[in-house]
This record gives C-alpha cells, sequence and structure tokens, in this order.
C-alpha cells in the first residue's frame, strides 16, 4: 500500500509538473500582430548563427533540455531548425519576410505568453522598491514585463585614480585555469565564493592581491555594469569590451537596489557585445534590438521572441531571439529585457527609449 501511494504521489507530481504552467503559453493561428518596425535582420541572423554555433559547442548544456513549461513542438532540434530558417532567408536577400506577417502566420506556429501574475505579485509585496512593486502590480493579464537593458557605456582607466577608484577583477589567481564544474567543487577554498560585493568594493582583493584587476570604474559605474553584464568603455579614446564571467555564488535579490546586491561578478575582455555561455570563449554574440534576455532555465536558450506594442503610445512590432539571462529572472515568467543600445547614462537610454510602453504581447514562434 505505501508503494502504491508513493507511486500514487510521483505521478500526481509529474502531472503538477507538466500542468502547472500549462496557461502560460497558448497555441494561437492567424495572430493579427501589430506591424513590424524597422528590422535589422542581418543583425537577427547573427544572434541566430551564434546560438546555433554555441549549440554544436555545449549540446549539454541545460539550456537545451526540454522543460514542462514548453510545448512538445519547441524540442531543441526545432528551435535550431528555426534559427537555422531565419539565416536562410536573410543570407538569400529575403529576410524582409519576417516582417511580413501573412508569411508568419503561414511558416510559423505562435504560442502568446501569458505572465506569471501570482509571483509578480509575491515579488511586488517583498519588494522594498514602491516604483518597482507598482509596476510589477500593473502587469495586464495578457502582457509581459518588458523592461530594455543597454550596455552601459563608460569611461574608465586603465590605473585606479581619485575618479576611477574600483575595479572591475579578471577571475582570481586561485581559479584560473579550472572549468567551472572544477570550480564548483573546490569552491568552499577559492577566492571567487569569499566575499561580497561590498567587501570587494572595500579592497579586499586589492589588498592581498587576489585577483587582477582589469579595469578601473567610478563606484556608480561598477554597480551599473554589474547589472547589465557588459561595459563599454571609453579608455584613453579606445572602445573596449568586458563581459560577465562567473559570479561569487550569491543569489540576485529582486527585492533590492543595484548598489544594495551582494552578488559581484568577475569580468574577461571580449571582441563585443556578448550573452549567454557556459565558457567565456563560447558566449553568444548579442546585437541591440533582436536580442532578449530572460528565464534561459525555464524557457530555454534560442527562443524566436516577437514583442507588441499595441496601445496609444506606440502600434510596433519588434523580433529578437533569447540569447541571454540573468538573476532577475529566476523563477520569473512574467518578464523580459529586451538589449536596446549602449549609453552613458539614464537620460541618453529615456532619451532614446521612452516611446516604448513597459507592457507587451509577446509570442514565441516555432517553425512548422
Amino acid at each position: 500500500m505505501l508503494k502504491q501511494a508513493i507511486s500514487l504521489i510521483i505521478v500526481a507530481l509529474s502531472f503538477f509538473s507538466v500542468h502547472a504552467y500549462s496557461n502560460i503559453f497558448i497555441k494561437q493561428t492567424n495572430v493579427d500582430i501589430p506591424p513590424f518596425a524597422k528590422l535589422n535582420t542581418d543583425d537577427l541572423c547573427k544572434v541566430a548563427q551564434s546560438v546555433v554555433d554555441y549549440q554544436s559547442i555545449e549540446q549539454s548544456d541545460y539550456a537545451w533540455r526540454e522543460t514542462p513549461l514548453i510545448p512538445d513542438e519547441f524540442s531543441p532540434e526545432r528551435v535550431k531548425d528555426t534559427l537555422t530558417f531565419i539565416c536562410k532567408l536573410v543570407k538569400e536577400g529575403r529576410g524582409d519576410l519576417l516582417t511580413n506577417t501573412d508569411f508568419l502566420n503561414q511558416h510559423f506556429t505562435f504560442y502568446q505568453w501569458m505572465p506569471d501574475l501570482v509571483k509578480a505579485g509575491e515579488l511586488a509585496t517583498a519588494s522594498k522598491n514602491k516604483r518597482k512593486a507598482e509596476m510589477l502590480n500593473a502587469i495586464p493579464s495578457d502582457k509581459i514585463f518588458l523592461t530594455k537593458y543597454y550596455t552601459k557605456r563608460l569611461l574608465g582607466s586603465d590605473v585606479k585614480t581619485a575618479e576611477f577608484p574600483v575595479a572591475l577583477y579578471q577571475l582570481p589567481y586561485d581559479e584560473i585555469g579550472m572549468s567551472k564544474k572544477e570550480a564548483v567543487e573546490k569552491k568552499n577554498t577559492l577566492t571567487r565564493f569569499k566575499y561580497t560585493r561590498q567587501e570587494i568594493i572595500s579592497g579586499i582583493l586589492e589588498q592581498k592581491n587576489l585577483a587582477k584587476p582589469l579595469i578601473w570604474l567610478s563606484e556608480e559605474g561598477l554597480h551599473d555594469v554589474l547589472l547589465q553584464g557588459t561595459g563599454v568603455l571609453d579608455v584613453d579614446g579606445k572602445i573596449r569590451y568586458f563581459n560577465v564571467h562567473r559570479n561569487n555564488g550569491i543569489a540576485y535579490d529582486y527585492t533590492l537596489g543595484k548598489s544594495e546586491q551582494a552578488r559581484y561578478w568577475y569580468f574577461s575582455e571580449v571582441n563585443g557585445i556578448k550573452g549567454y555561455g557556459h565558457a567565456i570563449e563560447s558566449k553568444i554574440d548579442l546585437m541591440p534590438r533582436v536580442s532578449f534576455a530572460g528565464n534561459i532555465k525555464q524557457l530555454g536558450l534560442g527562443k524566436l521572441i516577437v514583442v507588441g506594442f499595441n496601445d496609444k503610445k506606440l502600434r510596433r512590432s519588434f523580433m529578437g531571439v533569447l540569447a541571454d539571462e540573468g538573476g532577475a529572472f529566476d523563477n520569473n515568467l512574467f518578464q523580459l529585457d529586451w538589449l536596446v543600445e549602449s549609453y552613458f547614462g539614464w537620460h541618453d537610454y529615456h532619451q532614446s527609449n521612452k516611446q516604448y510602453p513597459d507592457y507587451a504581447n509577446a509570442w514565441l514562434l516555432i517553425k512548422k
């Protein structure tokens, strides 16, 4: 009897895991989406191809696992076929078809994304940020919370100065050469897992010579880069790119502001804007306006997504690929982050993006 009861519990839990989010993605036909804004199909293909290339290198990555949340049609093979099809159109000079609604309905299956309002409400209640709580509580039942993120354009210095007193650090010396798996197995002894962001800002790594500073920034600039994941730095008139490598193992706290976060990322210098990837060498290339960050653990990497604004402020659609993630998206099925451009600060960003509402209809597309 006990074995039978346990078996029934397992079956019930399995059923729940499959159907708990069955109302998140709703299959639709003959979808009427707002007209597309100008789409840089070459950039879209670059991101799509980079995801396909990553899949061939990291086939065992959890990002390719099928999850109970996502409809069966979104297998890794079908996702790859979808992204490959996009690039085929672009290379044939037919990329403009990707902004033709009739063509999309003919060749793709649409699933509208309905936000997880229960989780959004829980986070709103826990948040200490009144404005954030208001925005989470205001998410419509048929739209996701579409935040916009940008690569922070900053001034920096190769040496520590009064203007640039804090550093982006390379992986600590005691971890260089280790794979991510090897490092996790030795986490109790490694520098990376020992210190909070606040301790690092106070100078503990510099004092003990535990890691190499890659570049020096203002403290405000550091918080911005840690939040965005990528820094686009102007150093003596030369543009250099820095991307997150590995963090200190402390989770992002959605209820805290950026300067209060204890999470710290160690960085690497790279050749452009990078997104998801286990190894810094194989990280996905991102391009503005055609890249999204989100909950890759539950949504899976490489999903083709259309977001549509359809209100008094704006009636336009945009297409992009889910190619990046972040701590804010853990257990978060109500939000996407849309990569826009590189800006020096909030004013530049706001002036360029104030026309976009905070909420948008969203669809996952898969090639038929």
